[in-house]
């Protein structure tokens, strides 16, 4: 993700991975939502791509960095091998929760990768939280609003509220200077889970009357 160097070891290999997760599995939902709607490879391509990429690429230019994927040599191949890989997947498999429960993997480590990075780059601790909710948020609302489907902001479920959480906690414990090695990946988990039950128990806010 082009980050500045980091001066630990295992943090580096942390968001390194964290970077590649939430990618794969941001394109991975791309992929199959086009799947669902039975369009080509070239489309499907296009999904995963545009999904993994588009809310990194939104932070990266609000922040002033350079656009991480077009300097990273294995963001769009791993886009695009994700793309094979929904197109070889069987059919039964578009019908099952797939598509929300890797939306809702992705949005926990992209919201903690985005407010890593932001950080990292001299952004104060609330807007780094909201760089992190946008990279956790945009790639998804790109791909609703491309497949002419109601985007997440338009609906009540806990959804940005999960990425605010990863990235509340992933801003909050490095000012408490706790190892990232800790904070990045609890805080990952928290939004996850907090999506993840959303999913299964159709949590949601309450609505203006």
């Amino acid at each position: 993700m082009a980050l500045p160097p980091l001066p630990a070891p295992d943090s580096a290999a942390i968001i390194g991975a964290l970077d590649l997760a939430g990618i794969a599995v941001f394109a991975l939902s791309g992929a199959l939502l086009a799947a669902r709607l039975r369009q080509t490879f070239v489309t499907m391509a296009f999904f995963a791509l545009v999904t993994g990429v588009g809310g990194g690429s939104v932070r990266d230019l609000l922040i002033g960095a350079p656009v991480f994927w077009v300097r990273d040599p294995w963001v769009a191949p791993v886009c695009l091998a994700v793309a094979l890989v929904g197109w070889f997947t069987p059919r039964r498999w578009w019908e099952r929760p797939v598509l929300e429960w890797a939306d809702a993997f992705g949005l926990g480590a992209y919201a903690v990768l985005g407010t890593a990075k932001a950080l990292a780059w001299g952004v104060a601790p609330v807007p780094a939280v909201l760089m992190g909710v946008i990279t956790g948020c945009v790639g998804g609302i790109i791909r609703d609003v491309l497949a002419g489907r109601p985007s997440i902001l338009m609906r009540p479920e806990l959804y940005v509220t999960a990425a605010a959480l990863a990235s509340a906690l992933c801003a909050g414990g490095t000012a408490l200077g706790l190892p990232n090695a800790v904070v990045w990946p609890l805080a990952a988990l928290a939004g996850f889970t907090l999506r993840g039950a959303a999913i299964h128990w159709k949590l949601g806010l309450p609505i203006y009357t």
